[in-house]
């Protein structure tokens, strides 16, 4: 699946990734490839992407990386999960 995350300032990430955890406002979930189309708010907390990442220099230094994943912090936010693409519209 393709992954997008946006903030006001940038596109900060686009890519391929195995799959993507989000805050949503009634707990944290999971999607897979060919999820069902969603939209949810998000809440505060941490996208965590499962894959292999290539970020850019750029932006490197606002991801962080455990147990195998690579975590963005956001204090809210919107996801459109739609024809195997989520976006991700970050506070």
């Amino acid at each position: 699946m393709i992954l997008e995350i946006v903030t006001p300032e940038m596109t900060l990430f686009k890519g391929e990734v195995e799959s993507v955890s989000v805050p949503g406002i009634n707990g944290q979930f999971q999607m897979l490839d060919n999820h069902a189309p969603v939209v949810s708010l998000l809440a505060k907390g941490a996208i965590r992407i499962f894959g292999s990442v290539q970020l850019e220099e750029s932006v490197a230094d606002l991801f962080t990386k455990a147990d195998g994943t690579t975590n963005f912090a956001i204090t809210g936010g919107v996801l459109e999960m739609k024809d195997n693409k989520a976006i991700v519209l970050a506070d």
